[in-house]
């Protein structure tokens, strides 16, 4: 073996671990795609309440995170309790949000308006954080809502209440992620996740429990499935991030309001977009893409 094949060596994990990464980052977005469909599915089967959904995805995580962190010896170790609630919180909402849009919507557009959470994020920066003022982010904000008028098409649907649950969980996940970046620069992400998810779980039991039920195996078996889709989407997205750059990652993740679009119609029979429709999902996607670029500078 030569000196020029001994340097070289080095280079060759980074480029997998870096296209390990991407399929992580996407694997993601199908599973957090795939939990709605999960939800749309069980309608034909179960009842099951969107809270009762939310609840078990939080305690599936809370017990998976405890697992981890048992295997490891490691303990929680928080430092802005504010902060950890502010995530949980918004989390919280934003779940609770999503699904009931899935329930009420298309699977598609849920997911579509869901995934405006970045334009948010813009605009939360702008009103907090002066330092972080950009007006192409606020370009892409115009662009972005224009994408959500023609998704919604109030002149045909009468702008259906309904669809501000979608619009909801995109702010709502939009605070989440404030508070995560925030709490990140103070806390492992185990102990963020133990929190959200613990915390998360007595939340949505306080508040819901009248929804709860001892499942039968047929109900079981869907809160299950779309839990473990959302958890695995979780962990995927927090292994990807690893080897990939906040750009790729950010428009990667976006590709799940393609997915949507794409597949809906294949999986749970939802109707097609149209052309509005993909219009307004691709400017929803543009400026979701144009953010993460400037974010990456």
């Amino acid at each position: 073996m030569t000196d020029s094949t001994i340097s070289r060596l080095p280079d060759k994990p980074p480029a997998v671990f870096g296209l390990l990464g991407c399929l992580a980052v996407f694997a993601s977005a199908f599973c957090f795609y795939f939990s709605t469909v999960v939800i749309r599915w069980s309608r034909e089967a179960v009842t099951i309440d969107s809270a009762y959904f939310a609840f078990f995805r939080f305690l599936l995580g809370f017990t998976v995170v405890c697992l981890i962190m048992g295997v490891r010896r490691q303990k929680p170790a928080p430092r802005r309790y504010h902060l950890l609630i502010g995530r949980t919180l918004g989390n919280c909402i934003a779940v609770y949000c999503f699904y009931q849009a899935v329930r009420y919507t298309s699977v598609a557009e849920a997911n579509i308006l869901n995934m405006t959470y970045p334009i948010f994020v813009a605009i939360l920066s702008w009103i907090l954080l002066s330092r972080q003022r950009d007006p192409v982010a606020v370009a892409m904000v115009v662009v972005a809502i224009v994408g959500v008028w023609l998704i919604l098409q109030p002149g045909r649907m009468g702008m259906g209440i309904h669809s501000l649950w979608g619009l909801g969980s995109g702010i709502s996940a939009a605070v989440a992620i404030f508070y995560l970046n925030l709490s990140r620069q103070h806390h492992d992400a185990n102990t963020v996740l133990f929190y959200m998810f613990g915390l998360g779980s007595v939340l949505m039991f306080l508040f819901f429990r009248q929804q709860f039920f001892w499942p039968n195996g047929r109900e079981l078996y869907y809160l299950t499935l779309c839990g473990g889709a959302g958890i695995a989407g979780q962990f995927l997205i927090t292994l990807g991030f690893r080897y990939v750059t906040a750009v790729e990652g950010g428009v990667i993740s976006s590709t799940r309001i393609l997915l949507a679009g794409i597949l809906g119609p294949w999986l749970v029979a939802d109707p097609s977009l149209g052309t509005a429709g993909w219009m307004g999902a691709l400017l929803i996607f543009g400026a979701n893409v144009v953010l993460a670029v400037r974010k990456g500078r």
